[in-house]
């Protein structure tokens, strides 16, 4: 049985909007968990894009969250709120978060709770939640890629990429992923792409058109990828954009949506409904769970930092020059 929580905990908040700087080491009180919530002893939380854009100001917590960062915390369950079904204390989890996930203690929807896979330390589980119920919900719900489809991914030994190129591959995809230098083209390789670009040393326009065009594209660039995806698009294509690493505001030619008949979307999780976010972990339990633990599917954890160090992680991230996921180690397991 595990013991109360502490009235106070080791937390990091964003002190203003600016750089990594602005992260500092606090004391909060925890949470307590309302109701349909569970309280998690953190043990370690997951690093993510829209951490960085909350940081610079751009990307404010929902009502009611939580305003310090953090979007999937693994840990332990410590206590449970009124109908806070399933989960029990002691109970280990993976959870998305609306945010307080860079604290020792946060309070999560027990509906956006899952398991860990087994065989998976918790270290590497807090890694999961935010890429796979992101790229589950764009690309196999929203953009329904198909078994037999070409789905192409820029960035893809990040965290969305090392996640999208696996997941795509499981469901019987051909993959085709962007990314630059050798070392890190090398990392989608081994995770199964079947054809990987520099996209220094190569047109991924062309390499793609050869291929056919691809039927979904997932990017995290913008800039000139926008326009560039739009032609290595095929017919029907459904391009996702979930991230602007190369900026938002660009100038392109749309044409080639109306005669393509191209689907162009985006989407930020944490607005989503939590039914919808609740459907996610249901259906990541039943299809992808079970690709983890028999190994088919590998955890992807590229470099881990101490709370503490928050800052430094979020610096790492923004140099791009991380392979798959950047955790926060929080506390240990024994709770």
């Amino acid at each position: 049985m595990s013991a109360m929580p502490p009235k106070l905990m080791k937390a990091v908040e964003i002190s203003k909007p600016g750089g990594p700087e602005v992260l500092k080491p606090v004391e909060r009180p925890v949470p307590v968990p309302g109701q349909g919530e569970v309280l998690i002893k953190v043990v370690a939380a997951g690093v993510n894009g829209p951490d960085l854009m909350q940081r610079k100001g751009l990307y404010p917590a929902p009502p009611g969250a939580s305003d310090l960062p953090g979007l999937e915390v693994a840990g332990v369950v410590v206590a449970a709120g009124d109908k806070a079904k399933r989960w029990k204390v002691g109970d280990k989890v993976a959870a998305l978060t609306n945010g307080g996930a860079y604290a020792e203690y946060c309070a999560a929807d027990a509906q956006h709770c899952l398991p860990i896979p087994k065989g998976i330390a918790l270290r590497d589980a807090a890694g999961l939640p935010e890429t796979y119920f992101t790229v589950w919900s764009n690309v196999f719900i929203g953009a329904g890629l198909a078994a037999g489809e070409t789905f192409l991914v820029h960035g893809g030994a990040g965290g969305i990429g090392t996640t999208a190129i696996q997941l795509a591959k499981a469901f019987g995809s051909k993959v085709i992923a962007t990314d630059s230098p050798s070392e890190r083209c090398a990392i989608c390789r081994d995770l199964g792409a079947d054809r990987v670009i520099d996209y220094k040393q190569e047109d991924f326009v062309e390499a793609v058109r050869e291929a056919g065009g691809a039927n979904v594209i997932l990017d995290i660039v913008g800039g000139a990828n926008i326009e560039k995806n739009f032609k290595a698009a095929s017919h029907d294509c459904r391009i996702i954009q979930l991230a602007f690493a190369a900026g938002s505001k660009v100038e392109i030619n749309l044409m080639p949506v109306m005669l393509k008949r191209l689907t162009y979307t985006g989407s930020t999780l944490r607005t989503r409904p939590a039914a919808f976010k609740a459907r996610v972990a249901q259906e990541l339990e039943a299809k992808v769970w079970p690709l983890i633990e028999s190994g088919k599917i590998r955890v992807v954890t590229g470099k881990t930092f101490p709370l503490a160090e928050a800052a430094q992680a979020h610096a790492l991230m923004e140099s791009a020059q991380h392979t798959g996921k950047i955790v926060l180690l929080v506390g240990d397991d024994s709770c």
